[in-house]
């Protein structure tokens, strides 16, 4: 696979079968060729590719050292894990459209071929929609978007007790609404900046 590209294997039911097994078994201090073919069992050379695609999409440093996203997704985090690595490897696809992992089987390989440049019907194509499909499985965005809705809550109430501490030690009672039309996103940096910004600026 080229650093400029989508991530894929030709052979996707690997990566379920990896992943699936990942869960099971003990994070190693490194997930090399061996422990895929002897603590995971799966031995030969098809399963190997397994191991560029994990790296590409976040679950593997370049070392092969697992990431905090792979331990992440042993637990009791996998979904939101396994959405956060789609969205690593498929940023392409997420750049054209951020709602990528709800398109339909059609729409998905038009957003390839649109990131690519690939042919349609090309073997190529039909691998990484085949290999997105086969990491979306996993995938939860559900719970991404309740986790980072509850952080957006946090904040908020954290403004409002930021602003009433303010005008009670300046001995001045005052009533305001702020209104915030925050935008669609799941970067929690993004909300986390918007918060700051008002302390800053509107809250002293």
């Amino acid at each position: 696979m080229a650093e400029d590209s989508l991530p894929y294997i030709n052979a996707p039911s690997y990566i379920t079968k990896v992943l699936q097994k990942i869960k099971d078994a003990e994070t190693p201090p490194r997930f090399s060729q061996d422990f895929l073919a002897t603590t995971l069992q799966m031995p030969g050379g098809s399963p190997r590719p397994v191991i560029p695609f994990l790296k590409r999409t976040g679950f593997l440093a370049t070392d092969g050292t697992p990431t905090d996203l792979y331990k992440r997704f042993r637990g009791a985090q996998s979904g939101a894990a396994a959405a956060e690595a789609l969205r690593n490897g498929y940023r392409p696809l997420y750049r054209i459209n951020e709602f990528a992992h709800d398109a339909s089987d059609q729409k998905l390989r038009e957003l390839v071929v649109q990131a690519t440049g690939a042919e349609k019907g090309s073997r190529r194509v039909g691998s990484i929609t085949a290999s997105f499909k086969a990491l979306k499985a996993f995938a939860n965005f559900s719970t991404v978007a309740k986790d980072t809705n509850q952080e957006d809550l946090n904040n908020d109430q954290e403004v409002v007790q930021e602003a009433s501490l303010q005008t009670s030690v300046d001995g001045i009672k005052l009533g305001y609404t702020i209104n915030l039309n925050l935008p669609p996103t799941s970067d929690v940096a993004v909300f986390d900046a918007i918060f700051r910004s008002l302390k800053e600026h509107l809250l002293r």
